[in-house]
């Protein structure tokens, strides 16, 4: 970062099914380094690799198979949550999704909460929003910048079940918490100092 080394010679494969727990310090290149995994920020140096190929020279193909959750949420504060959903679905071009919405939003537990305006909910209703677009794109490679910030207990669980569920389902999670990350042999960490 500007002239700042952050980490350098860093080099892992996940396999589908496994999730990678990104450790550190604040400030030690956590989210430098999903941004770059996600395509979002050129690194200095070295490839990132998607399925053996670099992510630069296929990107859109790349991005059609990745969702990102970063620190802005990407939400449009005066559409509802329906609104935002349709949105993100017809962005990636996955229209046809939007018949998976009563389900998703049940999922996520904000059926209730649908046709309310994004401003008008809370900062953990708000993350629930994007954890329903992350389900409704069906994307393998879910990149997720502290998916636990602003949840209560019951939503701090919900994350860990979709995070298993999408292993299951073959999936790959590269993930960075403060918190403990209860999911077993599937767990990998890697620690920025």
């Amino acid at each position: 970062r500007g002239e700042v080394t952050l980490f350098e010679e860093l080099a892992f494969t996940l396999d589908r099914g496994e999730v990678l727990q990104i450790e550190g310090a604040n400030g030690s290149g956590k989210t430098s380094l999903l941004r770059i995994l996600a395509g979002l920020t050129p690194a200095d140096e070295g490839t990132v690799l998607w399925q053996g190929w670099d992510i630069r020279e296929r990107r859109s193909e790349f991005h059609g198979q990745l969702a990102y959750l970063g620190h802005h949420l990407g939400l449009k504060h005066e559409l509802t949550v329906v609104e935002n959903l349709r949105a993100a679905a017809g962005i990636q071009g996955m229209g046809g999704a939007v018949s998976r919405l009563p389900g998703v939003l049940d999922k996520v537990r904000l059926d209730h909460r649908a046709d309310l305006p994004v401003r008008a909910l809370s900062a953990g209703q708000r993350q629930r929003v994007v954890l329903a677009r992350l389900l409704l794109l069906g994307a393998v490679l879910w990149i997720l910048d502290e998916p636990f910030t602003a949840l209560d207990a019951a939503g701090v669980d919900l994350v860990r079940s979709l995070v298993e569920e999408h292993l299951e389902e073959g999936g790959v999670v590269i993930l960075t918490s403060h918190q403990a990350v209860p999911l077993g042999q599937r767990l990998r960490k890697l620690a920025l100092s």
